[in-house]
């Protein structure tokens, strides 16, 4: 059955490709049909690698090759996706560990130990040995075969365990003397050998440790985290392979590794030992996987910004939380219960019960999902996710408390969805940090088994009620790292694309309660035309919209969406205050996200046609306005590709569907089943083609058939596209006052390079530069800016007109565009633009000349005391 749904698959490839009949590429065509059909039918009788071997090519060019053959929808289904994503995620993580691992064993073991070692501990033996016995153990441990961090944990375990069996005279240092410290604490090799290794491992564990702790130090591992796989699971795995009278054969332990290798019929990995073939990556896509080059000697660039591999990247993601949260406590701070007991009832209670609950709960979710023996690293996890919440609730109520002047957040605090939100959003960053990606693609996180949404399944949390926390969390932790940011703005796209719309999440109820409030006619959401507000809270959205008017707040202007206050003393008495803020500001993120993508998929397909873009967003919106359930159970992207699809239609232009899928394959972010898997109705799935037809035209045909006609609806107007409030800016800002005098965004001083780059490491080494925290070296670079301004002002001062006195400014704005505008000082109507900007420019050089007067009077007065 394989083999007849196989050729047929090929013959139908052969017809949209006539020269494949003529290609070399005939037999591996036929191994990617023989792969797609085995799957689909879960009648695969073969391993991965025993495919890659007949047909003579790599992981790398196999799944670039099957990217080419799915020229049709339906040629590769979903379920072909997902087994080809579990194969490239874990072939990643295998590769990654290999180069880890070989250049680690180059790090501890001489090349060419002394006479006395025997030719059997040869470094090639030793390798194979090692890496068997670390794929053994990684396979019957984890069931999460993409986990890069707790996999290259257990790898330092089995290092760690050989290691301590070596001779001295093969390792090099600090290892040699590690491993002698060991032995003059007890012999090392004979009881470790015996069946009593854990009583004695236990009995060792203060000096045991010295081999583990180099490991770790070498590779910037947290020991505590080592200490308990090692304790927890491997020692465990370790008892189960290892009999009395000493280490198994590796052959024994090869014919283990194959069992569990044929079982899984996935790859071969003690491949890699021989280099093999199928297993090398591909010069342009795997090129980041490289070694790391060896750490720069003390006389060499001690700023050197070293290329980093998964492993290393991984590290340092880790490495950077846990600095973070070292002053962060288990417990609520002072400052916690103080607010807490400022509350009418007081919530700490029933914040500590919850806390301990979905402790356990998450502690079970993460053995199910990772492996049973991993519980315990599951709950270290999530106590630094419970640091990290109670440290921005903290953050957050001080935030709350600076803006209404009010300590009493009794509503808020005793909420149990927010606080659920808030841990879930604080474990999710943990989780994410620890599920760092292998893949040289992007510097994103990986999704794996534990990949938002499981977060939302752990707590049993809808999504959209998780949304409202993501902008507050960010803003109330500035610590959080540039990929953590992009990483929860991710899972609010997500939100935002596809999980709010989910059936049974609260999002319709709102929509439902908005149109019965404000009519049928009216929109359930503000404007588009009004800017972006980005000042809303967690406690805004939370509350909102079950507030009880008792008095008037002096809200925002009324162009802008109204503000509820965190107390409901303090909160607007117009009807139209009971309107969701929340409902309010996911509609305008919705129409921002849904502009964006559009115009990004527009440019690749409709460049020429430009007066088709607004017909399209006008049809897109009204879809997500006026016909919201189309969204249910389906994909923001789903309802845009069918909006350009029927507006290129009825004006004639020819766009096919397969041309729109091709182009939004190519978008960042983008999942296959988007459009090889749509709801038709119940319990019914089918490609975007038919649903298309099916259900998308038959509800909006009326509408779309106007814009045929020669008065079309009236357009909707363009989202304003704000700044991401999440992201920092990466170009340097100009200063209007100045000639091409630029300030680049503040870096973070840590040490670790992934995405820390400081500015003198950003910026081109020709220009005049100055970092702010670092050395500033000599004073000329700060005179020759000057030089620069004062040279600027006068060139100014000759060729400008003569005309009124400058005012001056009470405080310059740098606004988004990166213009300046003086506030409190309005210009008069006659002035021109030139003049206006030269006042600005005059009054801001005084400024800067009288403040270094001061500062140099300050410094002389300082000098003579």
């Amino acid at each position: 059955s394989v083999r007849e749904k196989a050729w047929k698959t090929y013959e139908s490839l052969a017809a949209v490709d006539g020269t494949l009949a003529h290609s070399k590429k005939k037999k591996e065509t036929w191994g990617v049909c023989i792969f797609i059909v085995a799957v689909d039918l879960d009648e695969v009788t073969f391993t991965f690698t025993e495919l890659l071997k007949s047909i003579s090519v790599s992981v790398c060019a196999f799944f670039q090759f099957l990217k080419e053959v799915d020229v049709n929808m339906d040629t590769v289904s979903t379920k072909v996706d997902s087994t080809v994503s579990r194969l490239k995620k874990k072939y990643d993580v295998l590769l990654a560990l290999y180069h880890k691992f070989e250049r680690t064993c180059g790090l501890i073991y001489l090349e060419q130990p002394s006479s006395e070692i025997s030719a059997e501990l040869s470094s090639v033996l030793v390798q194979k040995n090692y890496w068997i016995t670390f794929l053994l153990a990684k396979g019957k441990l984890l069931q999460v075969e993409d986990d890069l961090v707790i996999s290259f944990q257990l790898l330092l375990c089995v290092l760690d365990y050989f290691i301590k069996l070596s001779p001295p005279a093969m390792l090099k240092e600090p290892y040699k003397s590690a491993v002698a410290a060991v032995t003059v604490n007890g012999s090392a090799q004979t009881p470790r050998r015996g069946q009593t290794r854990s009583a004695h491992a236990a009995k060792q564990i203060d000096t045991d440790t010295k081999v583990i702790e180099v490991l770790c130090k070498e590779h910037d591992c947290n020991l505590d985290e080592v200490k308990n796989v090692y304790f927890t699971s491997f020692i465990p795995f370790l008892n189960s392979i290892v009999a009395s009278n000493g280490l198994p054969e590796v052959e024994v332990l090869s014919k283990q590794y194959d069992e569990l290798y044929l079982n899984n019929k996935d790859i071969d990995a003690r491949l890699f030992l021989d280099h093999d073939d199928t297993l090398q990556p591909d010069v342009t896509s795997c090129s980041q996987l490289k070694r790391t080059p060896v750490k720069a000697s003390a006389d060499e660039d001690l700023n050197l910004i070293l290329p980093q591999t998964p492993v290393r990247a991984a590290m340092n993601s880790i490495q950077q939380l846990i600095m973070i949260l070292n002053s962060a406590t288990d417990k609520p701070s002072d400052t916690l219960v103080r607010y807490f007991n400022n509350c009418t009832v007081n919530p700490k209670d029933s914040i500590l019960k919850r806390v301990e609950r979905l402790e356990q709960v998450f502690k079970k979710k993460f053995a199910e999902a990772v492996g049973q023996g991993c519980a315990e690293i599951g709950s270290q996890r999530y106590k630094l996710g419970v640091r990290l919440y109670y440290r921005v609730m903290e953050s957050m109520l001080k935030s709350e408390e600076e803006r209404l002047s009010v300590q009493n957040f009794s509503k808020l605090l005793n909420g149990n969805v927010f606080h659920t939100s808030l841990l879930a959003c604080a474990v999710e960053v943990v989780v994410a940090t620890y599920g760092r990606n292998a893949s040289p693609s992007d510097g994103t996180s990986a999704e794996t088994d534990l990949s938002f949404p499981w977060i939302l399944n752990v707590f049993d949390l809808k999504a959209f009620d998780f949304y409202k926390v993501i902008e507050s969390f960010i803003k109330a932790e500035p610590s959080l790292t540039r990929v953590m940011i992009k990483h929860l703005e991710r899972c609010e796209h997500q939100i935002m694309e596809s999980l709010a719309w989910q059936s049974g999440s609260p999002l319709f109820e709102l929509i439902k309660q908005s149109k019965e409030r404000e009519g049928q006619a009216d929109q359930p959401e503000p404007s588009v035309t009004v800017p972006f507000q980005h000042n809303h809270t967690a406690a805004d959205l939370y509350l909102s919209p079950m507030r009880s008017p008792k008095k008037k707040a002096s809200g925002p202007p009324p162009s802008a969406p109204s503000t509820p206050d965190a107390q409901p003393a303090v909160t607007p008495q117009t009807p139209k205050a009971q309107k969701s803020t929340s409902l309010s500001l996911f509609y305008k993120k919705v129409y921002l996200l849904a502009y964006l993508r559009l115009r990004t998929l527009f440019f690749r397909l409709l460049s020429e046609h430009p007066e088709l873009e607004h017909l399209i967003w006008t049809l897109f919106q009204h879809t997500l306005q006026n016909e919201y359930e189309l969204m249910r159970d389906r994909h923001l992207d789903q309802i845009m590709m069918c909006s350009m699809y029927g507006i290129c239609k009825v004006k004639n232009v020819d766009l096919r569907f397969k041309i729109i899928v091709s182009a939004y394959k190519e978008l960042p972010n983008t999942n296959q089943e988007t459009f090889k898997r749509v709801l038709i109705r119940e319990e019914q799935y089918d490609s975007i083609i038919v649903f298309y037809n099916l259900v998308f035209m038959q509800k909006l045909k009326t509408n779309i058939l106007q814009y045929a006609s020669n008065r079309p609806p009236t357009l909707s107007p363009i989202p304003h596209i704000p700044r991401s409030p999440y992201q920092f800016s990466n170009s340097p800002r100009r200063v209007p006052a100045g000639n091409n005098i630029y300030i680049s965004p503040l870096k973070s001083p840590y040490k670790f390079s992934d995405g820390f780059q400081s500015p003198t490491k950003m910026t081109p080494r020709s220009r005049i530069l100055v970092s702010i925290g670092e050395s500033f070296g000599t004073s000329e670079k700060f005179q020759r800016i000057n030089q620069m301004v004062c040279n600027s002002d006068c060139q100014l001062k000759r060729s400008a007109e003569v005309g009124a006195a400058p005012k001056p400014l009470k405080r310059l704005r740098f606004d988004i565009e990166g213009q300046d505008e003086a506030d409190g000082s309005k210009h008069l109507p006659q002035e021109s633009k030139f003049q206006q900007k030269l006042a600005e420019m005059t009054s801001t050089r005084t400024r800067m000349q009288k403040q270094k007067l001061n500062d140099r009077s300050d410094t002389s007065a300082s000098e003579e005391k």
